[in-house]
């Protein structure tokens, strides 16, 4: 290379390495967002989406600083620390283990919470839904009602059914299952039998004794950790010859009976607007806690044959999804 391109060549690029710098302090001074979530999927993609309708678009005028865990729980609060070391302007946690380990890192930073499995004001995270009171806010699933509603549901798919089942994740989803106990005692000619689980490894022989105990259906609920088995518990309740409803719809597209439950991505695009208004200065502490407004119900009609259910036509027609 001759002496008098390369000294152009350097001139050029010292001049670019100030422009680069000062580009990374603009970013560094950007509102950043911390995004503690178990895996990438749909409803990361609906929250970065409703993000940017609100006018938030990531390196443009905000950094999103996400951290996936996935199965390495122990990582968690490590995972959330390095959110909070970072003076990020919200916490958006999804699922239990991560609002725990949000709320272990930070007292002030405003942590939204999407939550399918616990009840805030019971688990002392909250004074109240409409007025929250600490650093904590968002979505929370009512499992009590939901509980009774998939019941109700179960039931007009398999009217026969009296013993029921209830898989539950024993780590986690405690009030989960007292919620359903209670629906179930509310429900006349239901006798409950839990079916707890700590790891998937449990999975086998929990399905090995609601065959002994007869039961006629099961009732599945939430975790992560259940819905990572969506594909193990749909083959051993086609196996064992037992129809299940969940509140995840990616249960009857992997095979099983059915589901009722909220849209997720729904939820997540929800967050994202309590993110919009915490970055605008309302205080988190005034956010009052959501419900989910939009429910969907999917039947697997293959597996409703497979398992020689005739599935009601009055059923089938308030389906948001019948899978053929």
């Amino acid at each position: 290379m001759k002496r008098r391109t390369f000294i152009s060549l350097l001139g050029g690029a010292a001049a670019a390495w100030p422009l680069a710098a000062r580009a990374q302090q603009l970013v560094d001074k950007f509102p950043k967002i911390g995004f503690l979530q178990g895996v990438q999927n749909e409803n990361v993609v609906a929250f970065i989406q409703a993000l940017r309708a609100a006018g938030y678009t990531d390196g443009q005028n905000v950094r999103i600083e996400t951290r996936i865990y996935g199965t390495m729980l122990d990582r968690l609060g490590e995972l959330a620390r390095e959110l909070a070391d970072l003076q990020c302007s919200t916490i958006v946690a999804a699922a239990p283990y991560a609002i725990r380990a949000a709320r272990g890192a930070t007292s002030t930073i405003p942590i939204v919470g999407i939550d399918l499995e616990s009840d805030p004001v019971a688990s002392g995270w909250a004074k109240s839904l409409s007025r929250p009171g600490g650093n904590l806010t968002g979505l929370f699933l009512d499992i009590p009602e939901l509980g009774g509603k998939q019941i109700e549901l179960l039931r007009e798919a398999v009217p026969t059914l009296s013993r029921l089942g209830v898989l539950w994740d024993a780590t986690i989803g405690a009030v989960q299952f007292r919620a359903t106990e209670a629906a179930a005692r509310s429900s006349t000619g239901i006798e409950l039998h839990s079916l707890p689980i700590r790891r998937a490894g449990d999975l086998d022989g929990v399905f090995d004794r609601a065959v002994s105990e007869r039961v006629d259906g099961v009732v599945i609920l939430s975790s992560p950790l259940i819905n990572g088995e969506r594909l193990h518990i749909a083959e051993l309740a086609l196996k064992n010859r037992l129809p299940t409803i969940s509140l995840f719809t990616e249960f009857p597209k992997s095979g099983a009976l059915m589901a009722y439950g909220p849209n997720l991505p729904d939820m997540y695009r929800r967050a994202a607007i309590y993110v919009d208004r915490v970055l605008k200065g309302v205080k988190v502490s005034d956010l009052p806690i959501e419900r989910p407004s939009r429910f969907e119900l999917v039947i697997n009609l293959k597996t409703a044959r497979a398992l020689g259910i005739e599935i009601p036509p009055t059923l089938l027609a308030r389906a948001d999804e019948v899978i053929e």
